[in-house]
């Protein structure tokens, strides 16, 4: 069964690009735009992985990925943090509110899907 990957960013261009490198890989997709989407669809679709824009409307990816991991139902989904923003405290905010990593744009597609593969076991 193919794993299935959340896209949370409000960038359209970045959506589409994800969204079909990640479905060439073999993954199943849901995409939303803003924070308050990405709760309701991570109910709905159930992913076993988010790719997480940081700056959004409604809410930021910080503040998404602090109410996943507030959710014991979704301790077993990873988070992957996307961002333009690529400083160290950043990156470190990210990690301490429960990414499983943080990756900068502009990112290298094959390295993205790598670390997307490692953080669903290989699969």
């Amino acid at each position: 069964m193919a794993h299935k990957i959340l896209i949370v960013d409000d960038e359209p261009n970045i959506v589409i690009s994800l969204e079909f490198l990640m479905k060439k890989e073999g993954f199943e997709i849901a995409v939303a735009a803003d924070g308050d989407e990405a709760l309701a669809k991570v109910d709905s679709f159930a992913p076993d992985l988010v790719l997480l824009d940081v700056m959004m409307p409604k809410k930021s990816g910080y503040e998404v990925c602090e109410a996943l991991r507030a959710d014991p139902a979704r301790a077993g989904l990873k988070i992957v943090m996307l961002t333009a923003k690529g400083r160290d405290t950043e990156v470190a905010k990210g990690l301490a509110i429960g990414a499983d990593a943080y990756v900068t744009k502009p990112f290298s597609t094959k390295d993205l899907v790598a670390r997307v593969r490692e953080l669903l076991g290989g699969a």
